[in-house]
């Protein structure tokens, strides 16, 4: 299968510190990778590069085969509406409230779509999302995890084909977090492909097809999922806090 996603020698720098280095990765489409690593590894960085939310210093990023850096104004519209990210601290605007922060999308995306209907599919992503509390709140009014539940709603509204998480159900209860997972699996089914940051290894055992660790903004390992549990760097790996 064909890789959705692709790094080729990807640098990035940040306040004079190397952050990621000569990293080159492929992503196979309509699969679920894992990419974990230690605290400050450049895991996150690897992940909003791949997302074309951060320009890399060198190297290149391509979506489908085509350069990110070079795309035309409509091919990046195609490409921000066929992705979505959640964002590790959700990334929601202080001054809008939820209602406004979840509709900025659609008319982005589907400006044919009447009021009514944006409203309609907000409720679907909201109630997909197990968020059922008022939306006409800012999110300084919500707890943490359900700032998390908006961000995830967010990224379901265009019905994405690639989606990138970055530790999307940190700060849920259990009851939360496996709701998200359980819809994660379904868009898998329905052959979304995800890229995936996380430092639970239940949750990398559950989802994960193929498991990338960066250590030190380098790759250490990329491979199936099984081949990471049965590898011999898997104790040290470990021992790094990479995952619990």
């Amino acid at each position: 299968m064909a890789e959705i996603i692709e790094l080729k020698n990807v640098y990035f720098s940040a306040q004079d510190r190397d952050v990621v280095q000569d990293i080159s990765l492929e992503f196979e489409e309509g699969k679920i990778t894992a990419i974990i690593g230690p605290s400050g590894s450049g895991k996150s960085t690897v992940l909003k590069i791949s997302a074309g939310l951060l320009v890399p210093n060198d190297g290149e990023v391509f979506y489908r085969g085509r350069n990110i850096a070079h795309m035309s104004h409509s091919e990046n519209l195609e490409f921000r509406r066929e992705s979505a990210f959640v964002f590790q601290d959700s990334a929601l605007w202080a001054n809008q409230n939820l209602d406004q922060i979840l509709e900025l999308p659609l008319k982005i995306h589907y400006p044919q779509m009447t009021r009514s209907q944006r409203m309609k599919r907000i409720k679907e992503v909201t109630i997909e999302a197990d968020y059922r509390k008022d939306l006409g709140i800012r999110p300084s009014r919500l707890s943490m995890g359900e700032q998390k539940l908006i961000a995830f709603a967010r990224a379901m509204l265009c019905n994405p084909k690639l989606l990138f998480l970055d530790e999307w159900v940190e700060s849920l209860d259990e009851t939360s977090a496996n709701k998200l997972i359980e819809v994660v699996k379904r868009k898998k089914k329905e052959g979304a492909s995800v890229i995936f940051v996380c430092h639970d290894m239940r949750i990398i055992r559950d989802l994960a097809d193929s498991v990338v660790v960066i250590v030190d903004g380098k790759e250490a390992f990329e491979g199936t999922k099984e081949d990471l549990l049965n590898s011999p760097e898997l104790s040290n790996f470990l021992k790094m806090e990479i995952a619990v």
